[in-house]
């Protein structure tokens, strides 16, 4: 008598924190403190535990609402003005990048964080795992800034920082920086990281007896500033995006290329929501601020080189965005 093959009756399941981080709701950490604070339910019962598993035909939810539909892995490029923070709400009222982007977006999270001062790239995503992926420090994609400091350094002092420094029992790993050139009391650097540790940059050189006074990221991994201005935002194309991460990063985000675009609204803060710089405005910062936007014409050719760079004009929240 024959015996019949054994039935899978599992349906695929995963970890809880992850479906409401991809939901875009959250980042994976995020969504783990929600649960932590009873905030999450499935099936009516409230989950004690990130561990917890769930398929497709569990209902979740949060603050007693079901989690929206998954649409597809979205990212987007934004040009962070100095003077915002890097959050969703502040006890305090003060500005978020949150309060000032265009209304007609996804629920976005930023994928690491910029200081209120900090201006340049900041990459937001509406999937919170591929948001998680993109900050483990094994992802290991360089970050580029410009950096303006008051006082004096010389290659033969920034070589050693090649090799990474130890600060207040603090390991750095290895840093590209070089000298561009003085400006008064001050010197301009480029530097790139692969870690970003906190206040990484200011740390690291404030060490070698330099105060940093701006600070502008220029590339994060493979995407750039480029001539996007301050405050616009750009949605990265679903194929260029794909190409970017790669085989290896998207199946370790379980990033979806084939989900739909749900048409929502993003949720207004407590900030009155504006629509970017126009073409004009952008146009003209960028003049009154070239000489320290982009520095000698080495660094505006190496920024130029590969990479997926925001541009100029594309300023508002449209077609197929960052």
């Amino acid at each position: 008598m024959g015996t019949m093959p054994p039935q899978d009756d599992h349906a695929p399941s995963e970890r809880i924190a992850k479906v409401i981080a991809r939901a875009g709701l959250c980042s994976r950490r995020e969504a783990e403190s929600w649960i932590a604070a009873g905030r999450v339910a499935v099936n009516g019962e409230v989950v004690a535990s990130p561990a917890r598993n769930v398929t497709a035909a569990d209902r979740v939810t949060v603050d007693g609402r079901p989690l929206p539909s998954r649409e597809r892995t979205r990212l987007f490029l934004y040009h962070k003005p100095r003077g915002l923070l890097t959050s969703h709400a502040d006890p305090g009222g003060r500005p978020t990048i949150f309060n000032t982007l265009p209304k007609g977006l996804p629920r976005l999270i930023s994928i690491g964080r910029l200081d209120v001062n900090t201006e340049g790239l900041l990459l937001l995503t509406n999937d919170g795992a591929l948001a998680r992926v993109l900050e483990l420090p094994a992802t290991a994609w360089l970050r580029r800034y410009r950096v303006r400091a008051h006082g004096r350094v010389t290659p033969a002092e920034l070589e050693p920082l090649t090799a990474g420094i130890t600060i207040a029992g603090i390991r750095y790993g290895p840093i590209e920086a070089t000298l561009e050139r003085a400006q008064g009391s001050n010197v301009w650097l480029g530097f790139a990281i692969r870690e970003g540790k906190n206040r990484e940059v200011k740390n690291v050189l404030g060490h070698l007896g330099l105060r940093v006074n701006r600070l502008i990221r220029v590339a994060f991994g493979p995407f750039q500033l480029g001539e996007l201005p301050a405050g616009a935002i750009v949605e990265v194309k679903t194929r260029p995006l794909r190409e970017a991460l790669g085989a290896r990063i998207a199946a370790l985000a379980g990033a979806d290329f084939s989900g739909p675009i749900e048409a929502r609204e993003a949720p207004r803060g407590p900030g009155a929501s504006r629509a970017p710089p126009s073409r004009d405005e952008g146009k003209r910062k960028h003049r009154r601020g070239d000489d320290e936007r982009h520095g000698p014409p080495e660094l505006a050719r190496r920024e130029k080189r590969g990479g997926w760079r925001g541009s100029r004009g594309r300023g508002g929240a449209r077609g197929e965005r960052r």
